[in-house]
C-alpha cells in the first residue's frame, strides 16, 4: 500500500496531557503508528491495545516515532460511551493519545474507519515520514513484524517535503543531460 494517509476525523482527544492535538500533517517527518480498536473487541483488549501501548511506551522518548490510539466504534454504540472508554483507559493504564473516531452522519461505519476502509478492529496501520501508508493490517499484528518495520522506517530519513520536484544543475529546457563520462 503506497497511498498518502488521510487525516483523522476526532471529536474527542484523551491522553493528550496538555499537547495539542495531533494531525497527519502535523506529524509528518515521524513514523506513525495508528492503532484502531474498540474496548469491547476481544482481540483488541488481548493483543492489539497492550502491542500498541508497549510501542508507544518503548519508542515516546525518541520523538521520530509517535503511537496513536483510535477508538473507532462500529457496533454497540450504546455501551461504548466516551464515559465508559475514559474508565477503560484509566483501568488499563493506556499513555498513548487517544482520538475518538467521529462518528459518521449516516450509517455505523465511523469516519475515520471510512476513510481507511478498516475491515473491522484491531487494524494496525504504519504511516511513513512522508505521510504514506506503509502497513493496513486488520487482526493481530506480529509483534516482531511491527517493530523491525517501524525501525526500517525510523532509521530512513524522510524526503524532502517540497512541493516541487528538485532540479540538478545538469537540467534545462525540460531535458536533463547525463554527466559526461570521464575520459578513458
Amino acid at each position: 500500500m503506497n497511498a498518502l494517509a488521510p487525516e483523522l476525523s476526532v471529536s474527542r482527544w484523551l491522553n493528550l496531557a496538555g499537547a495539542p492535538p495531533p494531525s497527519l500533517s502535523g506529524l509528518r517527518g515521524k513514523v506513525v503508528v495508528l492503532h484502531a480498536f474498540q474496548m469491547l473487541c476481544p482481540g483488541c483488549v488481548s493483543h492489539g491495545i497492550p502491542q500498541a501501548q508497549k510501542l508507544h511506551r518503548l519508542l515516546a522518548g525518541r520523538g521520530d516515532v509517535v503511537v496513536i490510539g483510535l477508538h473507532t466504534v462500529f457496533e454497540h454504540h450504546a455501551a461504548m460511551t466516551e464515559v465508559a472508554l475514559e474508565a477503560f483507559i484509566h483501568e488499563y493504564r493506556l499513555t498513548m493519545p487517544i482520538g475518538i473516531d467521529r462518528p459518521a452522519a449516516r450509517g455505523p461505519i465511523p469516519e475515520t474507519m471510512g476513510r481507511y476502509d478498516m475491515r473491522g478492529t484491531p487494524t494496525t496501520i504504519v504511516i511513513d515520514r512522508d505521510g504514506v501508508i506503509r502497513e493496513h493490517a486488520f487482526g493481530q499484528a506480529d509483534d516482531l513484524s511491527l517493530g523491525v518495520m517501524v525501525g526500517a522506517l525510523a532509521a530512513t530519513p524522510p524526503r524532502a517535503f517540497a512541493t516541487e520536484p528538485a532540479v540538478s544543475e545538469d537540467c534545462a529546457g525540460g531535458a536533463c543531460a547525463a554527466p559526461a563520462s570521464p575520459p578513458g
